[in-house]
Parts: C-alpha cells; sequence; structure tokens
C-alpha cells in the first residue's frame, strides 16, 4: 500500500510570509521573535490567559468532515415557497461567477476605474428591477426580503414628512417573516405600524383613526401569503386621496406575467431575487432589492449605480448619491445598510441576461401551469382552496379531520416539503423545476387522479385586470446573449475590466481583504447544503444546525462571549442586533430611560447609523491627539448622561489602527455608571487568539464573517455580521421570524427572515477555522501585525504614520498621513488612489477616519514580494508628489492627477503631456508584462448625479466620444 505524503499546513497556505520573510521583517523592526512584537504592541492587561484550543486538520479532513456533515441533509423536493424557492442556477454562471475569484473577491466598487465589469453587472440587476416593476429607480441591492420590507416602512416615514407620525398599515396576507421584521424595526424607532386586513380596504374605525393621526402610508405582499391575487385598485385610489404611500413586496418573477406595482400605483416595491438562479443556501444569501418612483432616490437606502463621463467624455459606471450613505452621515443616516448582497445580484442580474425575457415569461408561465394543474385536481377532487386567483401558490383547505401535519407527514414521505399554513391547511408552491411527476405525487398525497390537461399562461387564476401588457427587459443586454459561447465570453470580459484579490494586494484599512481560500469554498455549492429550504422541519437540516452549533461554539472559544448567534446577514446588521439586545436588557430591568449611546468620534459610520435605527441617541466622546479616546471628555459625558446610558460602542484595536491601553478602565467606567459595552468587532484580525473582547470587558460584539473569517466581500457582499454576548444577554439574541422554529428558544428580536440568517456561506468561515486550528489563527493574527508594521516602517521613509502606539507600533493597519504634502503640492489622495491603479493595485481605504490620509491593512495573507511590490509603488507615488514641489510639472498635468492610463491614452498619436509614456503607463519595469489597464479613465464624481442614467444605456452610448479625443 502507498503511503501517503501529507501535505504541507494549511497554515503556511494561508499565511503570506514565510518564516525567512518573517525573519526580515522582524529584524527591520527591531525583534527577534514574532512573540517579542506582540508583547510590546498588544497591552498585557488584555491578553487572554490560556492559548486557542482548537484543533487543526488538514485540507482532506476538513472536506471529508463537511462531506459528512452535508449528507445529514435529507434533500426533498421544496415546494413550501414562503418567499423561497427552488430554482436552476445556470452551470455557466455558478461556474463563472459564484466559483471565480475574479467576481468573488473583489471590494465593494468604490474606485469605479477598476471596477466597470461588476458595475455593469449591477447596473444589468437595477435595470430588470426597474422594468419588472415599472418604478424607474432601483437600487443594486438589499440584503433580505423581510429587512428590505422594513426599510421600505422607514422610507416612507422619512419620504412623507406631513404624515410621518401617521399609521403604517401592514396587510395581514403578508409572509410572516416579513411581519416579524417589519415590527422589529418599527418597534425600535416608534412607528405607529400596525397589522391589518386590507383586502377589504380600509373600515371605518380605520378612517376614523386616520383622520385623527394621518395615514402615512401601507405595505402589502402581491402575490399575498396565502398566493392570492388581490386586485387593490380601489385601496390604492383611496391611500393616495389620504396623502398616503404605497409599497408592494412584490415577487419578481410573477411580476412577469401581473401587473408592475409602477403600473398600480406604488411608490416603493421591495422583494427578493432569489429565484432567479440564486439556490435556497437555507436562507440566504439572497438578493433583495427595492425600486422607487421619482424623487425618492435621495432616501433611498443602499448602494445606487449610475453612468457617468471619464475624462475623456466616455461613459462609464460608478456609485451614485454617496453622500446618502450611511458611513457618510453617520447619526443623521436614514438606514445602517453598509453592505449589500452584491455577488447575489450580480448572479440575479446574469439570470435575466441569460434567460432573457421570453425565457424569464416562459418559468413564470411553467410554475403557474403547474399550480393550476393542481388546483384543478384538488378542486375536482372536492378540496377548497383559500383563493381562486393565485400566481405559482394555493392555500388547500382539508377535508374532514385531516390535519396539515399529516398531509405533511405524508408529503415529505413521498419526498415532498409543502408548507403546514395552518392546523387545518397546506400551502404549495410551484417553481421552474416542478415536474409532472411532482404533480402526481401529490395527487396522490391527497387522495385524488392528477388530471388531464394543458393550461396556458394566461389563466384564469391571474385576474384579468392584474394581467400584465407592458413590456419588459428591451435593453438590447437582455436579448443579445443567446448562445453559452456568449455568456462564457460576455462573463470574462467583465471580469477583465476589474481589480480583484486574485490579482493584486487589496490593502484595505478596517476592511481586511485577505485570501479566501478554494478549499474553503468549496462545499457552498454543493447540493446537499445548498438545495435545503430555510423553513424545513430540524430534522431534515441536522448537518446545517451540526455545522451552525459547531461554528457557534467556535466563535464563542474566540471571543471569550457566553453565546454567539449567526443571524445578522452583515456587519452592520450585527450592530443592529446587538444594540437591540442591550435596549430589551435595560427594558427588562425596568431602565426604560437608557437611551444614549456614547460613541468615539474615530468610530465606524455604521456604529452612529445602527444606534439611532435601535432608538438610541447618540452622542460622540471627542479623540485626543494620540488617537485615543479623550479619557476626560468621555468622564463628563458620562457625568452627564449616567442615568439614561445604555452604552458606548468601541472598536478595538481603534479605528486609527492601534491598540489602546485603556480599554479595561474605559469598559469599567460604562459598567460603572449601568451602561453596557459594545465591542466593534470590524478590527478583530488583529485579536484572534490573542485577546478576547467578552473577557476584556465587552458584553456585546458583533464580529465580520467577511472580514477575519474568510467568507469573500464578492464585490459589496455577501456578508455576515453574527453577535456574540455575555451570558445576561443570552435571552435576547435574535429571534425566530416565523415563529415555528423549536430550536430557536431566544426571546430577541429577529433581524432577518431566517434564524440562521445568511446560512450557506457559514461553510467557509467553518472551514477556515477548522484549517487553521487555535495555533494557526494565532499565528495569523501576529502575521498581521507583523506585516502591518513593516509596512508601516517601511512607508514611514516617504509618508507621515499619523497614530502609534506602544514603542511606535501600530495594531494590524496603518494611517499615512498626506495632509502636509497635499498643501504642498495640491496632490490628493484620491490622485494617490487613481496612480496606484496604474500599478496595478487597489487604492488603501481614502479619508477615513481622518481626511487627508490612507488606511492601509496588508492583513496576513500578502506575502513579502508583494508587501515589497506596493512599497516601491507608494515610494515611486512619493517621488512623483515631490517632482510637483519642485515644480518639474504643473499638478493638474502631472502623471497623479492624469491617472489612470488607459491603453487608449498611452497610444494616442498626440501624446502632450510633460512627462513619457513609460511613466504614465509603466511607472516601474516589472510592469511590462504583466499589466493592468483600467478600461476608463479617471470617472467624474464630483459632479452631476441629478442628470445620472441609473438604468442600462444603450450601447451606441459607449461609442461616442468627444471629436477632439477621438483618438483616445
Amino acid at each position: 500500500m502507498t503511503q501517503t505524503v501529507p501535505s504541507a499546513p494549511f497554515t503556511d497556505r494561508h499565511i503570506g510570509p514565510t518564516p525567512d520573510d518573517a525573519t526580515v521583517m522582524l529584524q527591520t523592526l527591531g525583534y527577534d521573535s514574532l512573540e517579542a512584537l506582540i508583547d510590546t504592541a498588544i497591552p498585557k492587561s488584555i491578553r487572554q490567559s490560556t492559548p486557542l484550543d482548537l484543533p487543526a486538520a488538514n485540507e482532506t479532513e476538513v472536506l471529508g468532515e463537511l462531506r459528512r456533515m452535508a449528507s445529514r441533509n435529507i434533500q426533498r423536493t421544496q415546494m413550501i415557497g414562503q418567499g423561497f424557492y427552488d430554482t436552476v442556477t445556470p452551470a455557466v454562471i455558478r461556474r463563472n461567477v459564484v466559483e471565480n475569484p475574479a467576481w468573488y473577491t473583489a471590494y465593494t466598487p468604490y474606485q469605479p476605474e477598476i471596477s466597470q465589469g461588476r458595475l455593469e453587472a449591477l447596473l444589468n440587476f437595477q435595470t430588470m428591477v426597474m422594468d419588472l416593476t415599472a418604478l424607474p429607480i432601483a437600487n443594486a441591492s438589499l440584503l433580505d426580503e423581510a429587512s428590505a420590507a422594513a426599510e421600505a416602512v422607514l422610507m416612507m416615514r422619512r419620504a412623507n414628512k406631513r404624515k410621518a407620525d401617521g399609521l403604517i398599515l401592514v396587510d395581514a396576507n403578508t409572509f410572516p417573516q416579513n411581519l416579524a421584521v417589519i415590527e422589529t424595526r418599527s418597534r425600535a424607532v416608534e412607528a405607529q405600524t400596525r397589522v391589518v386586513d386590507l383586502s377589504v380596504g380600509l373600515s371605518d374605525e380605520l378612517l376614523t383613526e386616520i383622520n385623527e393621526v394621518g395615514l402615512c402610508g401601507i405595505v402589502v405582499q402581491q402575490p399575498a401569503n396565502d398566493g392570492s391575487l388581490v386586485d387593490h385598485t380601489a385601496l390604492f385610489a383611496q391611500v393616495k386621496e389620504l396623502g398616503g404611500m404605497i409599497t408592494v413586496i412584490a415577487d419578481l418573477l410573477a411580476l412577469t406575467l401581473i401587473q408592475a406595482p409602477g403600473e398600480q400605483g406604488a411608490d416603493i416595491a421591495v422583494g427578493s431575487t432569489q429565484r432567479f438562479g440564486v439556490p435556497l443556501f437555507y436562507g440566504g444569501p439572497h438578493a433583495a432589492y427595492m425600486a422607487v418612483s421619482k424623487g425618492l432616490e435621495r432616501s433611498m437606502p443602499g448602494r445606487l449605480v449610475g453612468v457617468s463621463t471619464d475624462d475623456v467624455g466616455r461613459p462609464a459606471y460608478r456609485l451614485a448619491l454617496q453622500t446618502r450613505e450611511q458611513h457618510i452621515r453617520r447619526e443623521k443616516a436614514t438606514s445602517n445598510i453598509c453592505t449589500a448582497q452584491a455577488l447575489l445580484a450580480i448572479c440575479a442580474g446574469l439570470y435575466a441576461v441569460y434567460h432573457g425575457p421570453s425565457g424569464l415569461k416562459r418559468i413564470a408561465q411553467h410554475a403557474h401551469r403547474q399550480v393550476s394543474r393542481l388546483a384543478a385536481t384538488l378542486t375536482t377532487g372536492g378540496y377548497t382552496l383559500a383563493s381562486q386567483s393565485f400566481f405559482d401558490t394555493i392555500v388547500v383547505e382539508l377535508k374532514d379531520e385531516t390535519s396539515a401535519q399529516q398531509v405533511f407527514d405524508d408529503a415529505e414521505a413521498a419526498g415532498i416539503n409543502v408548507r403546514r399554513f395552518a392546523a387545518d391547511r397546506i400551502g404549495i408552491s410551484a417553481d421552474e423545476t416542478t415536474t409532472e411527476a411532482h404533480l402526481s405525487t401529490l395527487a396522490d398525497v391527497f387522495g385524488v387522479e392528477l388530471t388531464a390537461g394543458e393550461f396556458d399562461g394566461e389563466s384564469s387564476a391571474i385576474p384579468e385586470a392584474l394581467r400584465r401588457t407592458s413590456d419588459y427587459l428591451t435593453h438590447p443586454i437582455f436579448h443579445s446573449i443567446t448562445s453559452e459561447t456568449q455568456m462564457m465570453r460576455y462573463l470574462r470580459t467583465l471580469s477583465d475590466r476589474d481589480l480583484a484579490l486574485d490579482r493584486t494586494m487589496i490593502p484595505l484599512g478596517s476592511c481586511t481583504m485577505k485570501l479566501n481560500s478554494a478549499v474553503e469554498m468549496e462545499s457552498i455549492t454543493w447540493p446537499e447544503f445548498a438545495s435545503i429550504h430555510p423553513y424545513v422541519p430540524a430534522s431534515q437540516a441536522q448537518g446545517w444546525r451540526e455545522l451552525i452549533d459547531d461554528l457557534e461554539a467556535k466563535l464563542v472559544a474566540i471571543t471569550g462571549y457566553a453565546g454567539i448567534s449567526v443571524q445578522p446577514n452583515a456587519g452592520s446588521q450585527g450592530e443592529y442586533a446587538g444594540l437591540l439586545a442591550i435596549r430589551r436588557y435595560h427594558d427588562a430591568n425596568g431602565d426604560r430611560q437608557r437611551t444614549i449611546c456614547l460613541i468615539p468620534a474615530s468610530a465606524h459610520g455604521t456604529n452612529a447609523a445602527s444606534a439611532v435605527l435601535a432608538g438610541m441617541s447618540v452622542v460622540v466622546v471627542k479623540t485626543a491627539e494620540d488617537g485615543t479616546i479623550d479619557a476626560e471628555d468621555l468622564d463628563a459625558k458620562i457625568d452627564k448622561h449616567g442615568a439614561e446610558l445604555a452604552a458606548i460602542m468601541i472598536t478595538y484595536p481603534s479605528t486609527h489602527g492601534v491598540y489602546e491601553g485603556d480599554v479595561r478602565q474605559v469598559c469599567d467606567k460604562i459598567h460603572a455608571a449601568g451602561g453596557q459595552v459594545y465591542i466593534d468587532g470590524a478590527n478583530l484580525n488583529a485579536l484572534v487568539g490573542l485577546a478576547q473582547p467578552g473577557e476584556f470587558g465587552g458584553d456585546v460584539s458583533h464580529l465580520n464573517l467577511h472580514k477575519t473569517f474568510c467568507i469573500p466581500h464578492g464585490g459589496g457582499g455577501p456578508g455576515v455580521g453574527p453577535i456574540g454576548v455575555g451570558e445576561h444577554l443570552l435571552p435576547y439574541l435574535p429571534g425566530d421570524a416565523t415563529g415555528q422554529d423549536d430550536a430557536a428558544t431566544r426571546l430577541g428580536a429577529p433581524v432577518t427572515a431566517t434564524v440562521f440568517g445568511s446560512a450557506g456561506v457559514l461553510p467557509i468561515s467553518w472551514a477556515y477555522i477548522a484549517l487553521m486550528g487555535g495555533e494557526g489563527l494565532t499565528k495569523a493574527t501576529g502575521t498581521a501585525i507583523l506585516n502591518a508594521n513593516y509596512l508601516a516602517r517601511r512607508l514611514s521613509e516617504h509618508f507621515p504614520i499619523l497614530y502609534t502606539g506602544a514603542a511606535g507600533l501600530v495594531a494590524h493597519e496603518c494611517i499615512l498621513d498626506l495632509r502636509e504634502l497635499s498643501a504642498q503640492s495640491g496632490v490628493t489622495v484620491d490622485d494617490v488612489a487613481k496612480r496606484l491603479i496604474d500599478f496595478g493595485f487597489h487604492a488603501p481605504t481614502m479619508a477615513f477616519p481622518v481626511a487627508g490620509t490612507l488606511m492601509v491593512e496588508p492583513t496576513e495573507s500578502e506575502d513579502l514580494a508583494e508587501i515589497e511590490r506596493f512599497i516601491e509603488a507608494m515610494a515611486v507615488i512619493r517621488d512623483e508628489i515631490q517632482q510637483v514641489i519642485d515644480g518639474a510639472h504643473a499638478m493638474e498635468e502631472s502623471p497623479l492627477r492624469r491617472a489612470p492610463h488607459t491603453a487608449a491614452a498611452v497610444i494616442t498619436s498626440d501624446w502632450d503631456r510633460p512627462y513619457t509614456r513609460e511613466q504614465g503607463a509603466f511607472p516601474v519595469a516589472s510592469l511590462r508584462q504583466d499589466k493592468y489597464f483600467a478600461p476608463v479613465g479617471r470617472v467624474n464624481q464630483a459632479a452631476g448625479d441629478r442628470n445620472l442614467v441609473c438604468a442600462c444605456p444603450p450601447p451606441e452610448a459607449f461609442e461616442t466620444v468627444p471629436a477632439e479625443d477621438e483618438e483616445n
């Protein structure tokens, strides 16, 4: 028998620097070991007392364990519905997008010049949503349908200012998970939300109350929770007369057959795009959408892609209206949405490109035909339906003493999951995968014979008044790709326009763009994981439950908290869930007056936004000159607000990139005043294995699994932001939005539609922790600190480092201060960011947390050669700044201001710049063989937002170049 040669430990694959590299870097810093560096950098007062005790396994063992857990999940034909439907992910999209690091390792497209591919894909998504909803503006995705519905409720309050304190009526025939999350958000900000039966219009009692307090708006689900299609024409007209707004939670596939929300008079449409080729994933991640009427775009949450121009007038994509974003507006934010579901939105938009309008309509007609045939079969067999009008879902009233549980069990035994709608009713939803065999099996379960016959797409089950007659998806992009060859090349073309982690280091401070290894990613598309509906019985998801329980236990060990919930599907939602837990804890203790949240001036913008949405009032604590929390100001704020103090939100290590030595004292002061300590876990990559926030003073933290624990950013999502809490907060962890999960005993408010949020990507983090083990995770943290300090020391020869801690060291990131150089030269951080594109680098984080600075984080995954390449690029840029200071050429004509240099610009025959083409395009010799050229020049981000087009422009727009720049 041949002996297997063991592979190198995975830790060596994940961590970039070799032992020899580490020795070189430590010598540069003046330390003889990594342990000595860590002992100096991290305050001893917060160091954990024992090593992180987690075992490590090799890649084969981890994949085998994942296979074992996956096999414990029971695959059934999923006909539960309730907002989640089976779908077919086209293999060309799965292989070339979902499983392609060019797409899944990309960052949020804040740098448009290196993001034109993903921006175009997101614009496809927006156009798809706008067309299908018949509303003129759509965003580039939200987190899930339930939270999108809640965002719509809050948006109506903002937009309908005169009626902001009026009633918001939510139809009772709405998915229960949507009702639950709407209730969570409304309760926190004391919105007057009421669940009523809107199918009968506005009752006299309601009208009397509306006359007193006003009507802010209404929310209806279409198709409704019971599958019915209701003509709301009279209701919508009445609401408009009363000055109210209208939100429709709409099934996007249904909108190929039924009248669009915009055509019905809706102001806002929200929903899920999951059934556009995105697997069930046991609940997520799935891209929600929001579309709005004209005039609401500035108060709409989420990102918006628009078409601007570059420096020679060519159309170019960019994010629009960025001043609306919560990280800029902080406590004045209207939403705390930070990440979206970009990767899933891209997949959904590409699904529409792949199928085109006729293909989407065929899929919708298929689902409708199948459920219509089953409806006819059951009606003929003596069963009664909850509604005679429907799209893809029927609710069957059972006969005699038959219980829904009995029918559910019989269907399950036959291999099909249906919905236990009520004690005597069963819900059944069809989709693109529903076959004749499925219908026949269900007929047998109900004791009837499947009716023969065909049902066309114009079945009478869709009321004539609600049938769609308007066109949609008319843009050429939805018609021009008809073969897989074309699709494959289109996807390659888009990905080639972008700069992602598969090409280069992405040195973003506070965003931890580290390796997302292929082995960690491998299992997420396995059908045993991906095909499980979130509302299946626990007995069918034992593999998922085991993986999630084990991941939560590992995160408990890492953080030192008493318990973890993985429900929040973004870091911002983790913040929100944690603050809600704190509020409910205070309320339970009779301290309802505790609503003040202290937030240091350097904190992430999401902190303030989340606090406001949790119903708290933000009080800012000043930052001292060394970048730490100002102790005197903190004491003054505690003295002033002690009786009302709910919490403080601390980012640790601080957003300034240093370990603050007095964090325990800060925590003690807050606890002494009766408050709770929220430690933002965005920078946990500098703590894992070395210090535990739950041990050194934290009551609650959110963790960014898409940062520290290797879930990739995907161009702006998916993210996962679980929260860890102390023993006293365990009862207030997020609960189950459906109230059906017998394993969810938590009393807290649900923040997403499913108990485990974006469960589909949790195997990535589970695999990372299992592969690294406690020793590997600790080494990764130490290496991240080493890389950052080496980078800071080397770059300090060219740029001042704004903040340092003990012995002049930083944590896992450092801030380069360009302000004095900018004053001398006119060079901005934006100029440096654009010039880095010519070197093939994504820019560091710009102007945060201090304007005029760059925050750099190399992570542990970058090797010494790549770090040196970045140092070389920054050194050359510093020399180019000096050339401007010395008057070699004017700032406006420098390679910094004219960057990035496109291939078209370099080959133009009338090069008139005061530097050579080589300096412009090949500023260092190593670029001559493998060179990334940005597809567009510098994009205009300063003006023109009012004129931005936020849907796909006609192709000829990209062929138009100003006459004087024809050769460019």
